[in-house]
Parts: C-alpha cells; sequence; structure tokens
C-alpha cells in the first residue's frame, strides 16, 4: 500500500468520519448505531448524523430493526468508476472462460493511486472465499497481480511507485525488502508472469500475469488464485502459468482493437 502520509495535511475530518462508517457498514454486513459507534471508537450522536445524512443522500439504507446498510446508490458510481478503465467489459467474459478451465478464482486489477483495485472477480463452487472481492484494494508488492503490473511498467513510473509503496507484511513470506522486490520484479519480466506464494494470505497462491496492449503499455494485469492444496507442483509452476498469459494477452488484444 501507499505510505501513510500526515493525515492533517489537507483532509476534512468529517468526510474521513463518513467513509470510515461507510467501510464499517460494509464489513459488518449492516449495524446499528451503537454497535457502530463502538466499533469505530465514536459517540453515538456523531454516527447517528453521519448515518441520518447518508440516508437522506440515498447512500445508506435502514431496515425495520433500525439496522443500517450500505445502499444500492454506490452500484451507480462504482459501474461509471469501472466503466471508465475501459477494461472490465473486454476481460469478463475471458475471466469467466479461463477460470473454467482451472477451476477456481479469477480477478482483474487495475493500479489507481499505487493501490491496486480488482474491477473483476470471478469463481468456480470449489473456489476459497477469502477476503477480496469486486473493489477491494490490496498490496501491489504482495499480489500476483501486483507484481506483474509493476515488472512491466516503464523504468520511472515502476520507480516512482516503488518510492511511494509501504513494503507491509501481510504475511511472513510478503516481500518487504525493497532490493529483493527488484530482483523479484526483474524475474518476473524476464519471464512474464508472477507468482504469489502465500504472500498474502496464508495457505493461498495465485499465478498473475500483465495486461498490455498492442504497443506494450501495462495497462492491468489478471491473475488466478486457489488453496496451496490444489495449485502446486507443476500445475501452479506450468500449466497455470501458460493459461493466464494465454488470457492476459487476448484480453491485451481486444483492448487494443475493440
Amino acid at each position: 500500500m501507499p505510505k501513510k502520509t500526515d493525515s492533517s495535511a489537507g483532509t476534512v475530518s468529517a468526510v474521513e468520519t463518513t467513509f470510515a462508517i461507510l467501510e464499517q457498514l460494509s464489513e459488518m454486513g449492516g449495524a446499528g448505531v451503537s454497535d457502530l459507534a463502538t466499533a469505530l471508537g465514536r459517540s453515538k450522536s456523531n454516527v447517528h448524523k453521519h448515518l441520518t445524512t447518508l440516508r437522506e443522500l440515498g447512500y445508506v439504507t435502514k431496515g425495520a430493526d433500525d439496522t443500517y446498510y450500505v445502499g444500492l446508490r454506490f452500484l451507480g458510481l462504482g459501474d461509471r468508476a469501472r466503466a471508465r478503465t475501459g477494461l472490465y467489459e473486454v476481460a469478463k467474459a475471458e475471466v469467466d472462460s479461463l477460470i473454467d478451465s482451472v477451476g477456481e478464482r479469477g480477478q482483474v486489477m487495475v493500479e489507481e493511486e499505487g493501490r491496486g483495485i480488482y474491477i473483476y472477480q470471478a469463481k468456480t463452487e470449489q473456489a476459497v472465499r477469502t477476503d477480496s472481492y469486486i473493489g477491494t484494494m490490496v498490496a501491489l508488492h504482495a499480489t500476483a497481480v501486483g507484481k506483474s503490473y509493476l515488472a512491466f511498467l516503464d523504468e520511472d513510473k515502476r520507480s516512482e511507485l516503488l518510492e511511494a509503496i509501504d513494503l507491509t507484511d501481510d504475511t511472513e513470506s510478503t516481500i518487504t525488502d525493497y532490493e529483493t522486490l527488484k530482483t523479484e520484479l526483474k524475474t518476473i519480466r524476464d519471464r512474464g508472469f508472477a507468482f504469489n506464494d502465500e504472500e498474502r494470505t496464508v495457505g493461498m497462491r495465485a499465478v498473475g500475469a500483465p495486461i498490455l496492449t498492442d504497443e506494450g503499455r501495462v495497462i492491468g494485469a489478471i491473475s488466478i488464485s486457489g488453496p496451496t492444496t490444489r495449485i502446486n507442483g507443476d500445475w501452479y509452476r506450468e500449466e497455470i502459468p501458460k493459461l493466464v498469459q494465454r488470457s492476459a494477452r487476448v484480453i491485451g488484444l481486444k483492448v487494443t482493437y475493440s
């Protein structure tokens, strides 16, 4: 994730509170005022005022049991934001086809402000459920999609992002040293794909590849992820990379010529 900056510089505390409430509501799957206030460490009156305003604007809804939920109005904002990348419509069908072949979970990521954002995700019935979903922000250095994206950036942009990234450790396997990361990115660039061996979630592996335009510009990345009990051996090291790279190439060509 991007390195933390001084939160007092140029920010509005009321806006920070509003989004803290929305994110907590989403994480809890709905909550009452008291539970939200406790979870956020804020007064009930303060939380209630924000919820009332959000409800008036249509971004929060209230159930019969006084439980508040994130409102469906966000769907419109999210859909327009995702459409702006021009990648979602092209990538969706290819990811769906890919997971049918592999039988796990697939995702498409784009980078925004130094963070990886999943703009699409699909999974089969056997796929393991984790904390990731469409809209999840992930660390570029701790994911197969993120590392494959970083590896294929032009040198100046890659250096700029690496300087801004805070190499936090999601697990004991996460790369937290800049020189080690740079060495791995060179390896990824040479072979064309990236591995994530329990670097974001213990017990999960992933294989990612960059989505490149016909001119070689990286615009995102695609990956397949699954449990270490199934993603292993030659299937993990050789076969899945071929499938992921093929899908990434197809998406890149469609983006270029659509």
